[in-house]
């Protein structure tokens, strides 16, 4: 079975930044994790639309 979430990017140990792609929607996802701290936010476009790519099915 493939993994539905990818992730795209990744930078930073103790400060760690990624870019997650979910492979159902094509939405990806900021992650931030920062000591005992974590965010995960959508990406969103200049329309303030969440940020896509298109899935090929």
């Amino acid at each position: 079975m493939q993994e539905r979430f990818i992730k795209i990017y990744s930078q930073g140990r103790m400060r760690k930044i990624e870019i997650w792609e979910d492979r159902a929607t094509g939405v990806q996802y900021l992650y931030v994790k920062e000591g005992y701290g974590i965010a995960i936010t959508p990406l969103l476009d200049k329309k303030e639309r969440m940020e896509s790519r298109q899935i090929d099915k």
